[in-house]
């Protein structure tokens, strides 16, 4: 059996690239939401039109639609022997979807790794990005705003996952490199029968 990880942190704390390291090394999917969204909304369906909506605004995504993708992606083959998910939870609620939703699949969370990052480290990392791939969620404003709603909305989740003995917490500063080491230090301290 694989891990089941969740990878939590601000945005431009590098959880998409530390989760598609993970995934290429443990050969499980990373699960990253703002991807399956950005393609719904390149697509253009009409779910593809709600979710734009939220993103353009620097708002989350409601809770009923991302649990839906999430439970969708989850059942599919590749996820049979673990996934890094990345993105999601972003609220208290849907971490409890998440929780129930692994029950029905019998499959408990391993760990949730948590990428802190002072605030103005996380600036300077989102407007170098919105420099080279020209991300419209990457705007100072908006920048601003997605940093706040993550703190808001997203920081109880901090809380949720210590008191249910889940978080593991790395500093997300350094360079990608080191904060992989420690990712791999967290893993291979779980339980030998999670991973």
């Amino acid at each position: 059996m694989g891990v089941d990880l969740v990878l939590l942190g601000p945005p431009g704390s590098g959880k998409g690239t530390q989760a598609a390291r993970l995934s290429a090394a443990l050969s499980i999917p990373h699960i990253a939401t703002g991807d399956i969204f950005r393609a719904l909304v390149e697509a253009g369906t009409p779910l593809g039109q709600r979710v734009k909506a939220f993103l353009e605004r620097g708002e989350l995504v409601p809770d009923d639609l991302v649990i839906d993708v999430i439970r969708h992606r989850l059942g599919q083959a590749d996820a049979t022997h673990g996934f890094v998910l990345d993105g999601f939870p972003r609220t208290v609620p849907q971490a409890e979807a998440l929780d129930r939703l692994l029950v029905e699949l019998g499959r408990p969370l391993d760990a949730v790794v948590y990428l802190q990052a002072d605030r103005q480290s996380l600036i300077e990392r989102l407007g170098q990005r919105a420099e080279v791939e020209g991300r419209s969620d990457d705007r100072p404003d908006v920048i601003l705003h997605r940093i706040d709603v993550f703190l808001e909305q997203t920081a109880p989740l901090i809380d949720y996952y210590r008191r249910n003995s889940k978080l593991r917490l790395v500093d997300g500063t350094r360079l990608p490199d080191a904060v992989a080491a420690s990712i791999r230090e967290v893993i291979d301290s779980l339980p030998r029968d999670a991973v």
